[in-house]
């Protein structure tokens, strides 16, 4: 069979929403521009809260990055909370840690409320130390965030081996409050949600043109507008046009995923038993996962879109290999990519450019939380105007320098790593 290029998600997730395009003219209480994680929960949290709200989707729902997502339902950010508390001060980046700490019952309650058939697993995510440098990195986590009150295990020695199916990772970091699902899924079951609470959903309806018209935002497309009070730009690594300064303020990077056809012998029960999901402590980071069929899911850094399936093909052998050789030869079925917002020091950007306008950028990956964290906290910051609602303050908008060079060499980077990989210089 030969690897073709189609997001597993999409497949898994045969009944996704379709919304016919915006047409004339409507007036709602707030605009939601981005049918992804934060647009959609920032649409349901307001609809709960009485307001009237259209959400304005490019494509369909979760078709960037939500959608292409690795699914880890993550507590926290990818930096030490002691580092966030150090970054930001303690008032705010406790308050940081609280919130994203609590990210995956929030996500859990949604999906449970909802009733969204997610093929979710709330087994936690296993944090896996590649080598001594990682294990350390792991160690200090572990306390850091027991100190916090979290519940977080630092696994070792067989323990750690019987978790992860593998002998090549000498520590893995299982964190109790998180799980995994499938983020299509999850996704859509978020906009039926809208929809059923009365919001306005539009698909192929891409943003052209945003102004102000006295008291309202004016927001257009090419076949009619929306006239809001409020309006949430959430489109984040995915917003298109000129029509807003956001996507300047990040710069674009990828992430890549190849799964197998389902394993369902005894050796393929090995990896990860217990439906945990997983990734490294690499610089290059990856991750492993399994979904309900029982398929690996093995993922890095990467645009893949620009890489040969041989090549991915190839990479995901060398990685099976090395960490579950007991493994018969795997078939890989699809491969696919999606889009992240980085930043520089791998932090988020909320923003308020004028009253009644806010925006985000920056998950750096950590989607499927944060996401919905932040959807959140705009409803309930639009609807109550208190900025305590917020996980971190606003930020004025600085567009970065040299946007298109950053990711030219992120991208070099990446590619060379894991063709160092497929050539057995590193691993």
């Amino acid at each position: 069979m030969p690897l073709r290029e189609e997001c597993l998600w999409e497949k898994l997730t045969p009944q996704r929403p379709e919304n016919s395009a915006l047409a004339g003219e409507i007036t709602v209480d707030v605009c939601v521009i981005g049918a992804g994680f934060t647009g959609l929960s920032a649409a349901v949290h307001l609809l709960e809260q009485g307001k009237r709200v259209a959400v304005l989707e490019a494509h369909r729902a979760g078709q960037g990055g939500s959608g292409r997502n690795v699914g880890l339902v993550n507590a926290g950010l990818w930096i030490p909370p002691d580092d966030i508390e150090a970054g930001f001060g303690e008032a705010v980046g406790s308050q940081l840690n609280r919130m994203l700490g609590a990210a995956p019952a929030l996500v859990f309650s949604l999906v449970d409320k909802y009733n969204i058939d997610c093929q979710l697993r709330r087994e936690g995510t296993l944090h896996m130390a590649h080598n001594a440098r990682g294990e350390a990195d792991l160690r200090s986590r572990e306390e850091q965030w027991k100190r916090r009150g979290a519940p977080v295990e630092l696994l070792t020695g067989q323990a750690c081996t019987d978790a992860t199916g593998t002998t090549k990772i000498a520590a893995a970091l299982l964190d109790r409050r998180a799980g995994t699902l499938n983020p299509m899924a999850y996704t859509s079951g978020l906009a039926k949600a809208a929809k059923d609470l009365g919001g306005q959903l539009f698909d192929h309806s891409v943003v052209t043109r945003l102004e102000r018209q006295g008291q309202r935002w004016s927001v257009q497309t090419a076949q009619g507008s929306v006239l809001a009070e409020q309006v949430v730009i959430a489109s984040n690594a995915y917003t298109e046009g000129d029509w807003t300064e956001l996507r300047r303020n990040f710069f674009p990077g990828y992430y890549y995923q190849v799964a197998s056809v389902p394993l369902t012998d005894d050796a393929a029960r090995r990896i990860l038993p217990g439906g945990q999901g997983s990734w490294d402590t690499r610089q290059v980071l990856s991750s492993i996962r399994r979904d309900k069929e029982g398929r690996l899911l093995l993922g890095s850094l990467g645009n893949g879109n620009r890489k040969p399936t041989w090549f991915l093909k190839a990479w995901a052998d060398r990685v099976q290999q090395h960490y579950f050789p007991y493994l018969k030869s795997v078939e890989w079925e699809c491969t696919w990519t999606g889009c992240i917002a980085f930043t520089p020091d791998h932090l988020m950007r909320l923003f308020e450019p004028a009253p009644g306008l806010v925006a985000v950028t920056g998950y750096n990956g950590r989607g499927v939380t944060t996401g919905t964290v932040v959807g959140k906290a705009f409803a309930d910051y639009l609807c109550h105007g208190d900025p305590k609602a917020l996980p971190i303050p606003f930020a004025p908008m600085q567009p970065l320098a040299g946007v298109g060079l950053r990711s030219c060499l992120y991208e070099a980077g990446f590619s060379l790593y894991h063709a160092g990989q497929c050539l057995r210089i590193v691993i």
